[in-house]
Protein backbone atom coordinates (compact mmCIF):
# COMPACT_ATOMS: atom_id res chain seq x y z
CA UNK A 1 0.00 0.00 0.00
CA UNK A 2 2.98 2.52 1.07
CA UNK A 3 4.22 1.81 -2.64
CA UNK A 4 0.86 2.65 -4.61
CA UNK A 5 0.35 5.59 -2.32
CA UNK A 6 3.79 7.35 -2.70
CA UNK A 7 3.41 7.37 -6.72
CA UNK A 8 -0.54 8.46 -6.72
CA UNK A 9 0.65 11.48 -3.74
CA UNK A 10 4.07 11.97 -5.80
CA UNK A 11 1.87 12.15 -9.57
CA UNK A 12 -0.08 15.12 -7.56
CA UNK A 13 2.96 17.12 -6.17
CA UNK A 14 5.48 16.80 -8.56
CA UNK A 15 6.26 20.04 -9.61
CA UNK A 16 6.02 20.12 -13.46
CA UNK A 17 2.53 18.31 -12.94
CA UNK A 18 1.81 21.37 -10.66
CA UNK A 19 3.23 23.99 -13.07
CA UNK A 20 1.23 22.43 -16.11
CA UNK A 21 -1.92 21.71 -13.66
CA UNK A 22 -2.26 25.37 -12.89
CA UNK A 23 -1.45 26.75 -16.27
CA UNK A 24 -4.26 24.57 -17.58
CA UNK A 25 -6.64 25.40 -14.95
CA UNK A 26 -5.94 28.85 -14.74
CA UNK A 27 -6.77 29.38 -18.83
CA UNK A 28 -9.78 27.10 -19.10
CA UNK A 29 -10.78 30.17 -15.79
CA UNK A 30 -10.06 33.12 -18.08
CA UNK A 31 -13.33 32.04 -20.14
CA UNK A 32 -15.52 32.00 -16.96
CA UNK A 33 -16.85 34.15 -14.71
CA UNK A 34 -13.75 33.24 -12.61
CA UNK A 35 -11.53 35.22 -14.27
CA UNK A 36 -9.87 36.53 -11.66
CA UNK A 37 -8.58 33.52 -10.39
CA UNK A 38 -7.97 32.54 -13.45
CA UNK A 39 -5.19 35.16 -13.86
CA UNK A 40 -3.96 34.54 -10.14
CA UNK A 41 -3.01 30.90 -11.89
CA UNK A 42 -1.63 31.41 -14.85
CA UNK A 43 0.59 34.65 -13.56
CA UNK A 44 1.69 32.11 -10.14
CA UNK A 45 2.70 29.41 -13.07
CA UNK A 46 4.66 31.88 -14.74
CA UNK A 47 6.47 33.34 -11.87
CA UNK A 48 7.28 30.08 -10.51
CA UNK A 49 8.44 28.95 -14.37
CA UNK A 50 10.96 31.95 -14.31
CA UNK A 51 11.68 31.22 -10.47
CA UNK A 52 12.84 27.29 -11.25
CA UNK A 53 14.66 28.54 -15.04
CA UNK A 54 16.94 31.20 -13.39
CA UNK A 55 17.24 30.29 -9.38
CA UNK A 56 19.63 27.14 -8.34
CA UNK A 57 16.92 26.22 -5.79
CA UNK A 58 16.85 22.42 -7.43
CA UNK A 59 20.72 22.94 -6.97
CA UNK A 60 20.60 23.28 -2.95
CA UNK A 61 18.36 20.46 -2.47
CA UNK A 62 20.55 18.03 -4.33
CA UNK A 63 23.41 19.25 -3.39
CA UNK A 64 23.03 19.23 0.01
CA UNK A 65 21.66 15.85 0.32
CA UNK A 66 25.22 14.57 -2.02
CA UNK A 67 27.44 16.26 0.07
CA UNK A 68 25.74 14.29 2.97
CA UNK A 69 27.99 11.18 2.80
CA UNK A 70 31.44 11.93 1.20
CA UNK A 71 33.50 9.38 -1.01
CA UNK A 72 34.99 7.09 1.37
CA UNK A 73 39.01 7.91 0.81
CA UNK A 74 40.10 4.67 3.23
CA UNK A 75 38.19 1.72 2.09
CA UNK A 76 39.16 -1.65 3.82
CA UNK A 77 41.49 -4.18 2.62
CA UNK A 78 38.74 -7.00 2.46
CA UNK A 79 35.30 -6.73 1.45
CA UNK A 80 33.15 -9.42 1.37
CA UNK A 81 30.21 -8.03 -0.90
CA UNK A 82 28.94 -4.87 -2.91
CA UNK A 83 25.31 -4.00 -2.83
CA UNK A 84 24.13 -1.87 -6.17
CA UNK A 85 20.84 -0.20 -6.41
CA UNK A 86 18.94 0.07 -9.50
CA UNK A 87 16.72 2.92 -10.33
CA UNK A 88 17.68 3.82 -13.83
CA UNK A 89 20.91 1.73 -14.83
CA UNK A 90 19.05 0.34 -17.69
CA UNK A 91 15.64 0.97 -19.16
CA UNK A 92 13.98 -2.45 -18.81
CA UNK A 93 10.91 -1.02 -20.57
CA UNK A 94 13.04 -0.19 -23.76
CA UNK A 95 15.24 -3.20 -23.42
CA UNK A 96 12.64 -5.39 -23.37
CA UNK A 97 11.11 -3.76 -26.65
CA UNK A 98 14.33 -3.68 -28.66
CA UNK A 99 15.34 -6.73 -27.60
CA UNK A 100 19.04 -5.20 -26.18
CA UNK A 101 19.90 -3.52 -23.26
CA UNK A 102 19.41 -0.57 -23.17
CA UNK A 103 21.55 1.67 -20.66
CA UNK A 104 19.66 4.27 -18.45
CA UNK A 105 20.28 7.74 -16.86
CA UNK A 106 21.94 6.22 -13.66
CA UNK A 107 24.25 3.46 -15.80
CA UNK A 108 27.06 5.19 -13.38
CA UNK A 109 25.86 2.88 -10.17
CA UNK A 110 26.87 0.00 -11.93
CA UNK A 111 30.38 1.46 -13.41
CA UNK A 112 30.72 1.65 -9.35
CA UNK A 113 30.24 -1.28 -8.85
CA UNK A 114 32.12 -2.60 -11.42
CA UNK A 115 35.19 -0.73 -9.98
CA UNK A 116 34.76 -1.99 -7.14
CA UNK A 117 34.34 -5.59 -8.17
CA UNK A 118 37.72 -4.97 -9.98
CA UNK A 119 38.98 -4.12 -6.52
CA UNK A 120 37.95 -6.79 -4.51
CA UNK A 121 37.74 -10.17 -6.42
CA UNK A 122 36.32 -12.14 -4.11
CA UNK A 123 33.34 -10.07 -3.05
CA UNK A 124 29.84 -10.85 -4.37
CA UNK A 125 27.94 -8.60 -6.20
CA UNK A 126 24.26 -7.88 -5.78
CA UNK A 127 22.38 -5.75 -7.88
CA UNK A 128 18.44 -5.02 -6.51
CA UNK A 129 16.05 -3.45 -9.13
CA UNK A 130 12.45 -4.84 -9.85
CA UNK A 131 9.83 -2.34 -11.15
CA UNK A 132 8.56 0.84 -10.01
CA UNK A 133 6.07 1.47 -12.32
CA UNK A 134 2.45 0.82 -11.17
CA UNK A 135 1.51 0.20 -14.67
CA UNK A 136 4.00 -1.66 -15.80
CA UNK A 137 5.00 -4.18 -12.36
CA UNK A 138 7.06 -6.84 -15.00
CA UNK A 139 9.07 -4.62 -16.30
CA UNK A 140 11.80 -5.19 -13.80
CA UNK A 141 15.15 -3.48 -14.27
CA UNK A 142 17.32 -6.54 -13.13
CA UNK A 143 16.03 -9.41 -15.25
CA UNK A 144 18.31 -6.59 -18.11
CA UNK A 145 21.20 -5.47 -16.49
CA UNK A 146 23.04 -8.85 -16.58
CA UNK A 147 24.97 -8.18 -19.57
CA UNK A 148 25.97 -4.20 -18.30
CA UNK A 149 27.63 -6.36 -15.66
CA UNK A 150 29.14 -8.49 -18.08
CA UNK A 151 30.51 -6.11 -20.32
CA UNK A 152 32.35 -4.00 -17.46
CA UNK A 153 34.15 -7.00 -16.52
CA UNK A 154 32.36 -9.07 -13.81
CA UNK A 155 32.09 -12.28 -13.74
CA UNK A 156 28.36 -13.61 -13.97
CA UNK A 157 29.35 -16.39 -11.08
CA UNK A 158 29.62 -13.08 -8.77
CA UNK A 159 26.41 -11.82 -9.38
CA UNK A 160 23.21 -12.08 -7.87
CA UNK A 161 20.23 -10.51 -9.33
CA UNK A 162 17.34 -9.22 -7.08
CA UNK A 163 14.05 -8.46 -9.39
CA UNK A 164 11.32 -8.07 -6.39
CA UNK A 165 12.46 -4.16 -4.73
CA UNK A 166 9.91 -1.88 -6.11
CA UNK A 167 11.61 0.81 -3.86
CA UNK A 168 14.66 1.72 -1.17
CA UNK A 169 12.68 -0.22 1.83
CA UNK A 170 12.39 -3.15 -0.40
CA UNK A 171 15.60 -2.60 -1.96
CA UNK A 172 17.67 -3.27 1.53
CA UNK A 173 14.95 -6.44 2.70
CA UNK A 174 15.35 -8.11 -0.45
CA UNK A 175 18.68 -7.80 -1.17
CA UNK A 176 19.34 -8.90 2.36
CA UNK A 177 17.65 -11.76 2.23
CA UNK A 178 19.19 -12.87 -0.93
CA UNK A 179 22.42 -11.87 0.38
CA UNK A 180 22.41 -13.64 4.21
CA UNK A 181 25.31 -11.00 5.18
CA UNK A 182 26.86 -13.26 8.04
CA UNK A 183 27.71 -11.33 11.47
CA UNK A 184 30.97 -9.45 10.52
CA UNK A 185 30.91 -9.37 7.15
CA UNK A 186 31.91 -5.99 5.36
CA UNK A 187 29.66 -4.66 2.09
CA UNK A 188 30.11 -1.42 0.35
CA UNK A 189 26.34 -0.28 -0.74
CA UNK A 190 26.70 1.82 -3.92
CA UNK A 191 24.26 3.71 -5.00
CA UNK A 192 23.11 7.57 -6.79
CA UNK A 193 24.86 10.45 -4.06
CA UNK A 194 21.72 12.15 -3.82
CA UNK A 195 19.91 8.97 -2.74
CA UNK A 196 22.61 7.81 -0.42
CA UNK A 197 21.22 9.57 2.68
CA UNK A 198 17.73 7.56 2.06
CA UNK A 199 19.64 4.15 0.91
CA UNK A 200 21.58 4.27 4.15
CA UNK A 201 18.74 5.48 6.78
CA UNK A 202 16.74 2.11 4.77
CA UNK A 203 19.77 0.00 5.21
CA UNK A 204 20.15 0.50 9.18
CA UNK A 205 16.53 0.10 9.98
CA UNK A 206 16.72 -2.90 8.07
CA UNK A 207 19.91 -4.27 10.48
CA UNK A 208 22.41 -4.47 7.67
CA UNK A 209 25.29 -2.31 7.84
CA UNK A 210 27.04 -1.28 5.01
CA UNK A 211 29.77 1.31 3.62
CA UNK A 212 28.09 4.30 1.38
CA UNK A 213 29.82 4.25 -1.70
CA UNK A 214 28.09 7.46 -3.49
CA UNK A 215 28.48 7.83 -7.18
CA UNK A 216 26.30 9.81 -10.34
CA UNK A 217 26.63 13.35 -8.56
CA UNK A 218 24.62 15.67 -10.32
CA UNK A 219 26.04 18.75 -8.99
CA UNK A 220 29.62 20.12 -7.89
CA UNK A 221 28.26 20.19 -4.01
CA UNK A 222 27.10 23.79 -2.22
CA UNK A 223 30.17 25.24 -2.40
CA UNK A 224 30.32 25.38 -5.70
CA UNK A 225 26.69 26.79 -6.57
CA UNK A 226 26.22 28.21 -9.97
CA UNK A 227 25.04 31.93 -10.65
CA UNK A 228 22.11 33.10 -11.67
CA UNK A 229 20.71 31.75 -15.00
CA UNK A 230 18.26 30.94 -17.60
CA UNK A 231 17.81 26.80 -17.66
CA UNK A 232 13.90 25.83 -17.75
CA UNK A 233 13.85 22.14 -18.21
CA UNK A 234 17.36 21.94 -16.60
CA UNK A 235 15.92 23.53 -13.52
CA UNK A 236 12.60 21.58 -13.47
CA UNK A 237 14.35 18.64 -14.28
CA UNK A 238 16.89 18.99 -10.69
CA UNK A 239 13.87 20.58 -8.59
CA UNK A 240 11.97 17.64 -9.00
CA UNK A 241 14.51 15.48 -8.39
CA UNK A 242 15.60 17.15 -5.17
CA UNK A 243 11.38 18.14 -4.21
CA UNK A 244 11.08 14.32 -4.62
CA UNK A 245 14.01 12.94 -2.93
CA UNK A 246 13.17 15.42 0.19
CA UNK A 247 9.84 13.70 0.45
CA UNK A 248 11.01 10.80 0.51
CA UNK A 249 13.07 11.56 3.10
CA UNK A 250 10.34 12.58 5.29
CA UNK A 251 7.89 10.10 3.93
CA UNK A 252 10.65 7.02 5.01
CA UNK A 253 10.89 8.31 8.38
CA UNK A 254 7.05 8.21 9.39
CA UNK A 255 6.81 5.30 8.22
CA UNK A 256 9.75 3.98 10.55
CA UNK A 257 11.45 3.06 7.37
CA UNK A 258 14.26 4.79 8.10
CA UNK A 259 16.89 5.25 11.43
CA UNK A 260 16.64 9.15 11.03
CA UNK A 261 14.97 12.00 9.18
CA UNK A 262 18.12 12.77 7.59
CA UNK A 263 20.74 9.85 7.53
CA UNK A 264 24.15 10.63 8.04
CA UNK A 265 27.50 8.99 8.48
CA UNK A 266 28.34 7.66 11.68
CA UNK A 267 30.13 9.56 14.43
Amino acid sequence: MFFEASKLLWAIVAPANLLVLALAVGALLLWTRWRRGGRLLVGAAALFAVFVSTVPAGHWLIATLEDRFPTPRDLPETVDGIVVLGGGAVAPKVSAARGRMVIGSAVDRVFGAADLAERYPQARVVFTAGSGSLRAPDDREADHVAPLFSRMGVDPRRLILENRARNTWENALYARELAAPARGETWILVTSAFHMPRAVGCFRSAGWTVIPYPVAYKTAGNDQTPALGFSPLGGLRLLSLGVHEWLGLVAYRLAGRTDALFPGPER
